[in-house]
């Protein structure tokens, strides 16, 4: 089992743009789909992006494509999601996990019985 700590939140306004990191540690970094995950206040946890073992294909939630990128690291085992022109509605607790045997797509609905942290960020409009 790999065990992920996400960082990079904060506070922004509108339009500005933010970096967030997760690290992985445990297991072979690199056997893994990696996905970025996100739940505001009140609502339930929702998919935002993933990305394949070799960083190459990508896939996104609607609300985000255009303006988030995310990348991946294996050499670092880590996986960045880019965030530019962050909007008000981007406000949320962000979260990284893992599965060694998703596909980009299935990332979207892969319910984990476990999660990190998680790193807040907060867009002011």
């Amino acid at each position: 089992q790999v065990q992920l700590v996400e960082s990079g939140g904060g506070l922004v306004q509108a339009g500005e743009s933010l970096r967030l990191s997760c690290v992985a540690s445990g297991r072979t970094f690199s056997s893994y789909v990696m996905g970025w995950f996100r739940q505001a206040p009140g609502k339930e946890r929702e998919f935002v992006a993933s990305i394949a073992r070799n960083g190459v294909m990508t896939y996104y939630t609607n609300s985000v494509k255009g303006r988030f990128t995310i990348s991946r690291d294996n050499a670092k085992s880590t996986v960045y999601l880019q965030m530019n022109s962050l909007k008000a509605e981007d406000t949320a607790v962000y979260y990284c996990n893992a599965d060694p045997d998703a596909t980009i797509a299935t990332m979207r609905t892969r319910k984990f019985d476990s999660w990190g942290q998680g790193t807040q960020v907060t867009v002011s409009s």
